[in-house]
């Protein structure tokens, strides 16, 4: 069983200055972040077949799977993460693990987003799923502060945006609000199946005051953005990458789109995920990602990981492309670590807390 508490991130060196910045996860899937050599070990519990011996190879396999340049090819691997997260003990684990890897990242809130459905093969019910991944949670969270590590941790219940189940999971989300379930999403392959599909799920989210983020603008274009907001009443975008496809965007003469200039001016927060879009084929490079001239608009973005093993990355690494390959500074990372944590799941006095005790005060120790 892997026993480093809080191993480096991968592909981040050691002392690399950036790691101890205090950072804000919003967008960060569970089962697209297992430690490689937990999945090998889980897999031999339960007999599965994994695509590599041991967990270099694994890893190497995940990354070179995940380079596809299309979402539907990019989301295939995951059948082989959730195969080992199918008992209490896996999810746990699992958990447990995913938040000590924050911590380790220098991440001191982040939400674990995740979809209880795909979790019952082997006989939990979805209740159960929620908690053991909160008891995992609770677990690290613990094991943290006993090394003098402060983190907070949430869950997204995510719904499968293909299947026909949000309503119900809507539902768990609802029941587990008061147990670190924090907000609810739909994922999975965006084409074809737009939110408003799942418009009975939320409206009753937002009759019942809970928050949402969805999935949009990765793979469809801008009309998914406007049904999560204007029709399914999300709070946050998870990527919204494609946002600026209703606008004219040059360096003379930029002209917004209604969609584009709504989003600006609420302020709505964009869960942006660079590596990521890379492999799905949303952006051609760091240097030109659309995260860099929305930034430079205003607009309320954050950077996320989005799945840290399949895409070989962590926030650090994230912050650390952007700063090497797009010019970004330490007052850009502070401005979107702000912005995560103001538009968090998380409630008001802790996330005040939090701005003023860590966030703060670790970006003023480096200015």
């Amino acid at each position: 069983m892997t026993t480093e508490l809080f191993p480096v991130p991968y592909g981040v060196a050691p002392h690399d200055p950036l790691l101890s910045l205090p950072k804000c996860s919003l967008h960060d899937h569970l089962d697209g972040g297992l430690r490689p050599q937990t999945i090998v070990e889980l897999a031999d519990e339960i007999g599965h077949d994994l695509p590599a011996a041991d967990a270099d190879g694994l890893r190497a396999w995940f990354q070179e799977s995940c380079d596809s340049g299309d979402l539907v090819r990019y989301l295939a691997p995951f059948e082989h993460t959730t195969a080992v997260m199918q008992t209490s003990g896996g999810l746990q684990r699992v958990a447990r693990e995913w938040v000590l890897d924050q911590v380790a990242d220098g991440v001191v809130y982040a939400e674990a987003r995740w979809a209880p459905e795909q979790h019952t093969a082997d006989g939990l019910t979805l209740d159960e799923t929620v908690e053991a991944v909160q008891a995992g949670l609770d677990d690290g969270i613990a094991a943290a502060a006993l090394e003098g590590k402060t983190i907070m941790a949430r869950q997204i219940v995510t719904a499968m945006r293909h299947a026909d189940r949000s309503e119900e999971i809507a539902r768990l989300a609802l029941r587990h609000r008061d147990n670190g379930v924090a907000g609810f999403d739909i994922a999975g392959a965006e084409a074809g199946f737009p939110p408003s599909r799942h418009q009975a799920a939320f409206d009753l989210l937002h009759r019942e005051n809970f928050p949402v983020t969805i999935h949009a603008g990765e793979a469809a274009g801008p009309e998914s953005i406007w049904e999560a907001l204007q029709l399914c009443h999300a709070q946050r975008i998870g990527h919204g990458v494609r946002l600026l496809e209703d606008s004219e965007i040059s360096d003379a003469d930029p002209k917004l789109g209604r969609l584009s200039a709504w989003v600006l001016d609420q302020q709505v927060p964009l869960e942006l995920c660079p590596s990521s879009n890379l492999q799905t084929g949303a952006a051609t490079s760091i240097a030109d990602h659309p995260i860099n001239w929305l930034k430079s608009r205003g607009f309320n973005i954050t950077v996320n990981p989005d799945n840290r093993l399949m895409s070989g990355t962590s926030m650090t690494r994230e912050m650390r492309r952007l700063v090497d390959e797009a010019g970004w500074d330490t007052d850009d990372l502070m401005w979107v670590s702000v912005n995560a944590l103001e538009s968090s799941f998380l409630d008001f006095d802790s996330r005040l807390g939090l701005l003023d005790d860590i966030v703060l005060p670790g970006y003023e120790r480096v200015s």
